[in-house]
């Protein structure tokens, strides 16, 4: 496989004095970014591929055109190609501000200072300590794609925000969904949000809302997506609610089978 490589004058991702050599196509990018890019536009799809950024060996000075294997210092003219430089993922950037940081744990590099985060080995990656003792664990939850948007979340460049529920998505994806009236999470349609200020009106809606006679004393069992109770309720045209937690975020199921 060939791609022809458009270089640009500078790249979008990051500022550093070299670039790279991509070994799965051997074409030379700025970043690995920039290479996923032009890589997701070839004509054929079986030859898109990512950038592993592990598997970089080589390296060209922007300033000397001299390449080398990856360092942070040039092997001919010495300059830094990187203020920020990361042997392991093969990384350079001059904008120390972002607070890079390696984990070993996620095995890649995060931003927003070391001192910021701590890494979750249950969910799979770094958290805001924010989140430490304060978050429900899914294994692996960050190793998925976005449910709205179906990025890989675990290295993508978007801030992520942790659910109530445990699960991830891109933030702006979130204020998105929450903007059109979502508020169920796309994977386990848990709550995402405190809902009692609407359960509360729901409730007042059915207190004057009489049902039709044929239908006053109709009952289903209902899955609470909350609690997960599963419970026998009074239907309602507007929606049950869970005899449980009180929640209206329910769906009717079938009734369950008794042993015989």
């Amino acid at each position: 496989m060939h791609m022809k490589v458009f270089h640009t004058e500078e790249c979008q991702h990051y500022r550093r004095r070299c670039e790279i050599r991509a070994p799965c196509c051997n074409e030379v990018f700025s970043c690995r970014h920039c290479h996923n890019e032009a890589a997701s536009m070839l004509r054929n799809p079986f030859d898109r591929h990512d950038l592993v950024r592990q598997d970089v060996k080589q390296v060209i000075c922007s300033v000397c055109d001299t390449e080398q294997p990856v360092a942070k210092l040039c092997s001919n003219c010495g300059v830094n190609m990187g203020e920020y430089f990361c042997e392991i993922c093969k990384f350079f950037d001059d904008d120390t501000e972002k607070g890079q940081f390696h984990c070993h744990d996620c095995g890649i590099c995060r931003v927003g200072g070391r001192e910021n985060f701590f890494h979750c080995k249950k969910c799979g990656s770094c958290y805001s300590i924010a989140l430490r003792d304060n978050h429900s664990c899914v294994e692996n939850s960050m190793r998925h794609h976005c449910p709205i948007c179906y990025e890989y979340l675990f290295d993508s460049l978007k801030d992520t925000t942790v659910m109530k529920c445990g699960h991830t998505m891109h933030c702006e994806c979130y204020h998105e969904m929450i903007k059109r009236d979502k508020y169920c999470c796309p994977i386990c349609s848990k709550s995402v949000i405190d809902m009692s200020r609407i359960w509360k009106r729901i409730d007042e809606e059915i207190e004057a809302t009489v049902m039709p006679e044929d239908y006053r004393y109709k009952k289903v069992w209902i899955l609470c997506n909350d609690c997960n109770d599963t419970t026998e309720v009074y239907f309602h045209i507007i929606g049950q609610k869970c005899s449980h937690c009180k929640s209206y975020n329910t769906r009717t199921i079938a009734p369950p089978v008794l042993p015989q």
